[in-house]
């Protein structure tokens, strides 16, 4: 009897040990930009979707356009290049108050809304303001993404950028 308490306690504690590796091995060492693309990838695989890789150059991109954004106040996509687009997803929040799983969570939970199909015709509310966010970032073609935060006088900035770009008209989503 005494060695199967053991057992049990032996696997509860390989269990309890394995779960930052499930869990996407998030933890004090992991950096900001890891535990982005760790949210990123994880609604990506829950949906069999091929995982973003991390761009410094789209994350150099997303700091210019976070600085911008926090230092004036502002809340607006970049201007786009036309001849190399590039997707985007803006977040903006109370200072200090949340961290980067949550800024991601949010684009994540449009999901509620979403419904499978030809895109811009995804959302349950006909609004695709509704689901554009988790579009862009469940995108089957999209293959890098690189982000970036800013704080301003009240609001802490993330601003996300991916390559391919996602949310093509007329295009499915995944």
């Amino acid at each position: 009897m005494a060695q199967g308490r053991w057992k049990s306690r032996v696997m509860a504690g390989a269990m309890l040990c394995a779960t930052p590796f499930f869990m996407g091995a998030i933890g004090q060492q992991t950096s900001v930009d890891q535990r982005i693309l760790i949210a990123h990838n994880q609604e990506r695989a829950a949906l069999g979707l091929q995982p973003l890789d991390w761009n410094p150059a789209l994350a150099e991109s997303a700091q210019r356009w976070a600085d911008y954004l926090a230092s004036t106040g502002r809340f607006e996509h970049a201007p786009e290049n036309r001849r190399n687009p590039e997707g985007e997803n803006l977040w903006a929040g109370t200072k200090g108050y949340f961290g980067p799983e949550a800024m991601v969570g949010a684009w994540i939970r449009e999901k509620k809304f979403f419904r499978p199909g030809v895109f811009p015709d995804n959302s349950t509310t006909g609004r695709v303001e509704d689901v554009g966010h988790y579009t862009q970032l469940v995108w089957a073609n999209t293959r890098q993404v690189g982000c970036a935060e800013a704080t301003g006088t009240r609001e802490d900035v993330l601003v996300c950028r991916y390559t391919e770009a996602g949310n093509w008209r007329g295009e499915r989503p995944f």
